[in-house]
């Protein structure tokens, strides 16, 4: 018999996501759902299960729930229900909760995940979907005196976000680590934003996931003892809890400890997972189809008016930035991580800029100017085709990279063209020869004593005459150029 403790292990993780749809209204009734509001105050018959109501399908549901599955290459079903999950929760006024069971709207899709490691070495992994349903969110309990049930002494039920419309994304056990699980997830964000179906705020619940995890050695085909890990609220926190639990299901294996199939949370001050309730079984739902609800039915027009609708996603985004713009894969990750910063980019390059140097600018300055304002680039007064003018002074010559810097903060904050603020400010780049060449003497004249040094062997001193220029001309003198001159006249006989 092998001992468990020479072998190698990997990990099999599955991932399923709960997505808020970006609706205004709840799933099956005219309900709002704004978050933090009162508690109670976005509720109606029908989410609250009142007896004689009945359920009406938001139209807008449907329609985001097929361009995520669209956009996650997902089969899309021309025929589905929604059916009754039944359990029992103070959170769920109905005793059931309105779902998808075995004909939900998607299934069978894929999305790509890309990791790039220190080198900037890409690899790309293709998660399988097993589905994406819709259904119907329950309220929430507080409970006082504990975080938790245990230890509570009442509890208190809101039920704001019944009923508030969810997808839900089941992946394959495609995932192998927490880097690759936190890829995905990050990755069905930026798609879901790119859609405009899910804001994707994991801080108010718009985006929950939970890890499915096991570890069997490697080369094995059978799964190992699945453990169920909740409470994560950050992309960070799904990967530490997974390296977590990864390294304790290993050791105790290695250790002769048997796995127990359980749920257990992230515990963020300890960093490690905790057990919350051990599971004997997969629970019974008793599922049966709604009978308040008709079955859905998608045409094939409907389906093609919907995937036309669809916008370049973040994937495709970056393969073209880095074939037809020669971006490095990282370069091209950073702008396409949000939709309006990509747009924004997009537009820069059409003005004119180049791409690489508007990727500079955007990354650098611009993200560093947002992030100290609080602001998005969709609010930023400079415009894409103020920021190419700008990119352009630099190219042709007319500014320096340093002067830019010193115009930009006025440029963010009021917009403009940097052509005329150039001109206002007399701050254009001395680029005539004759005219560096004669402070160039004057530099060297105001100063025998580094000048001899230099000549004597002491060649650093170059720095400091350059800086003389700079210091002499405000910055305006043409970089590259004053180098030239001042070395060819620092090297000549004196």
């Amino acid at each position: 018999m092998v001992d468990p403790a020479t072998l190698t292990y990997e990990a099999v993780i599955g991932l399923e996501i709960h997505c808020q749809l970006n609706t205004a209204t709840k799933i099956f009734s005219g309900s709002s759902t704004q978050f933090g509001a009162p508690p109670n105050t976005n509720i109606d018959p029908v989410c609250l299960g009142l007896p004689g109501t009945l359920p009406v399908l938001n139209e807008k549901v449907l329609a985001y729930a097929v361009k995520a599955g669209l956009a996650l290459n997902c089969q899309i079903a021309p025929y589905s229900k929604f059916d009754r999950k039944q359990y029992f929760y103070p959170d769920l006024p109905k005793n059931y909760q309105i779902s998808q069971y075995d004909l939900p709207i998607a299934q069978h899709g894929f999305l790509e995940i890309e990791l790039i490691d220190d080198a900037g070495t890409v690899r790309r992994k293709n998660i399988g979907i097993t589905r994406l349903h819709m259904e119907e969110d329950a309220g929430k309990l507080v409970h006082a005196g504990s975080d938790r049930l245990a230890g509570s002494t009442y509890s208190l039920v809101d039920l704001n976000r019944a009923g508030v419309p969810l997808v839900e994304i089941v992946s394959e056990p495609d995932l192998r680590s927490g880097q690759e699980a936190a890829e995905y997830a990050q990755e069905l964000r930026r798609i879901l934003r790119y859609l405009g179906v899910c804001d994707g705020n994991m801080q108010e619940g718009s985006l929950r996931c939970d890890v499915n995890i096991s570890v069997r050695p490697v080369g094995a085909t059978t799964f190992g003892t699945k453990v169920e890990i909740k409470n994560m609220n950050s992309f960070n926190a799904i990967q530490r809890a997974i390296d977590y639990e990864i390294e304790r299901q290993v050791t105790a294996i290695k250790a002769g400890e048997p796995i127990i199939q359980e749920t257990r949370l992230w515990d963020e001050a300890t960093q490690r997972t905790l057990t919350m309730r051990v599971k004997e079984g997969s629970s019974d739902y008793r599922y049966f189809p709604e009978p308040d609800l008709g079955p859905i039915e998608v045409s094939t027009e409907q389906l093609a008016a919907w995937r036309k609708e669809l916008p370049e996603l973040p994937a495709q985004k970056r393969r073209r930035y880095e074939s037809e713009w020669s971006l490095p894969p990282q370069d091209a990750r950073v702008l396409t991580d949000e939709r309006v910063v990509a747009e924004y980019f997009e537009a820069t390059v059409a003005a004119g800029a180049p791409p690489k140097q508007a990727a500079n600018w955007i990354m650098g300055d611009i993200t560093a100017y947002l992030k100290e304002q609080k602001l998005s680039i969709e609010a930023l007064p400079l415009t894409p085709a103020g920021l190419a003018e700008l990119i352009d002074l630099i190219e042709s010559g007319t500014i320096s990279s340093k002067i830019a810097k010193d115009l930009l903060p006025e440029l963010l904050a009021n917009g403009g063209s940097a052509k005329a603020l150039v001109a206002q400010k007399g701050v254009s780049q001395i680029s005539d020869v004759a005219t560096l060449e004669a402070m160039i003497d004057e530099v060297l004249a105001a100063h025998p004593n580094e000048l001899a040094q230099y000549r004597a062997g002491k060649t650093k001193l170059q720095g400091f005459f350059v800086g003389q220029m700079m210091k002499k001309t405000g910055g305006r003198a043409d970089p590259k150029l004053t180098n030239q001159l001042l070395v060819a006249k620092l090297n000549a006989e004196a």
